[in-house]
């Protein structure tokens, strides 16, 4: 079995894969990957890897300055046919949602054997959207180290105005040339800093999930994500620095983080709590017309909130009957009446969800769940524990970067933090912190609790 904590990127993206001690064979669609100076002339050298002609180029405005025009000069100099789609309208500003992906297929031409999305996060998910329903490889050039999903095998999109992961396949390849990325507005190199610190919950929260539900665990590849985060944060004042070493180090911990995404097939390893307030935040600003914040700066903020409410969590002990009794006391109407509040228009797609599709709600679910955390409640704290940072500690390191630390740097209200935390529990059928909360019988106190401190950390 390989370690995946200490292995090589070349060892990583191996075709074949490696057997692992979960009893799972674990393998990525990336076959190649290039970090570093000048790495964007390595574009020619990838579609040969690949065996592909013919590259579909997706940029937006910003982009395409930033490094759509040279890629196109690349592939004309190296004579390489290709087709380009620039995003037209407002400068940098494309929602991952159905008419972004509409407008990509339109645009289409199906004599292309690739498509080659140049820029961040919001291009790189549509384009793996396009890529998979076309039936041809994905490649990644990135404009900025601003989120981990670069070698993810799903997308993070927008359907029917709710925020969901679509799974798909992981870019084939991906370049990453650190000139460019440095480039980059330093909002953005912030935000892949934010998304990366995301990983502490989202590890915590995946082992608390298997002893609570049963789901899968992997901890080869926790390890792989706690690798990846050591390093983006062993970088991260040398970040703020834009030194190219520092740049390239969180690039490559994205890129294994995504990697690791791809390994366990969810994005579980990645993403917890934290990035359902993003995910609900930007689901608000959307029903209201309203931009958000990036969503790598939502995460880190969730990061800090998500601690703060463990912090307290941690102060707790379970109470069986406690909890039985808030079951008991669950009001269906009400419940939906306080979800019509908080998600607006999508609220009957939600409670449809749950009712039909997670049962978050469900009585019998919750007396397994519950039974098996006032049993182990001992083991959740020492996850806890060994998994989480000093949440004083990390806040001031934002603080010292100069990263948002609460919803209120972002401009959110107490009454968003608050119905962020509720929703949170149910846009997925994930065991997130909310849902432990929940179970125990705490989501009020828990959700003035956060109202509380969108305001100050």
């Amino acid at each position: 079995m390989i370690d995946f904590a200490g292995a090589d990127l070349e060892t990583l993206i191996r075709v074949d894969g490696a057997d692992c001690g979960c009893g799972r064979r674990h393998a990525v669609a990336l076959r190649f990957l290039r970090i570093g100076s000048g790495a964007i002339q390595a574009a020619p050298e990838a579609l040969c890897a690949l065996g592909k002609t013919k590259p579909f180029v997706v940029c937006d405005e910003n982009t395409y300055e930033a490094a759509g025009k040279r890629v196109t000069w690349i592939l004309n100099s190296a004579r390489i046919s290709h087709g380009l789609f620039v995003f037209p309208g407002r400068k940098g500003k494309v929602e991952p949602d159905e008419r972004a992906v509409g407008a990509l297929t339109m645009a289409y031409d199906p004599s292309c054997d690739s498509v080659m999305a140049v820029g961040s996060g919001v291009i790189n998910d549509c384009c793996k959207v396009l890529a998979h329903a076309a039936g041809v490889p994905s490649i990644a050039v990135g404009t900025a180290p601003s989120m981990d999903g670069y070698a993810s095998n799903s997308s993070s999109m927008i359907r029917g105005r709710i925020k969901v992961s679509l799974y798909n396949e992981c870019p084939a390849a991906i370049i990453c040339d650190t000139d460019v990325m440095r480039r980059a507005p330093m909002e953005m190199l912030l935000a892949g800093l934010g998304d990366m610190l995301a990983k502490y919950v989202a590890i915590c929260e995946w082992r608390i999930s298997r002893i609570v539900t049963g789901e899968y665990y992997c901890e080869n590849v926790a390890g792989l994500m706690r690798r990846s985060l050591r390093r983006c944060v062993e970088s991260a004042e040398g970040l703020v620095r834009r030194e190219a070493e520092a740049v390239g180090a969180v690039a490559e911990g994205l890129a294994l983080s995504g990697v690791a995404m791809s390994f366990a097939k969810i994005s579980r390893p990645a993403s917890g709590l934290e990035h359902y307030f993003s995910h609900m935040w930007e689901m608000m600003a959307l029903e209201r017309g309203e931009d958000s914040a990036l969503h790598g700066v939502q995460c880190g903020v969730g990061t800090a909130l998500t601690l703060r409410l463990i912090d307290r969590l941690r102060t707790k002990t379970p109470d069986k009957a406690y909890a039985d009794a808030a079951v008991k006391a669950f009001d269906e109407r009400a419940w939906e009446t306080r979800m019509r509040g908080i998600f607006g228009r999508t609220a009957d797609s939600v409670i449809s969800a749950v009712n039909s599709e997670g049962h978050q709600n469900d009585p019998d679910r919750h007396e397994k769940r519950i039974s098996r955390i006032v049993e182990r409640w001992p083991e959740i704290l020492s996850i806890m524990d060994e998994e989480l940072p000093n949440t004083d500690e990390l806040t001031g390191l934002m603080r010292r970067l100069g990263m948002s630390v609460t919803p209120s740097d972002l401009g959110i209200s107490a009454e968003d933090t608050s119905g962020a935390y509720i929703g949170s529990r149910v846009i997925r059928d994930k065991y997130l912190t909310s849902s432990l909360i929940w179970d125990l019988g705490y989501e009020n106190e828990f959700a003035e609790l956060a109202a509380s401190l969108a305001l100050g950390d």
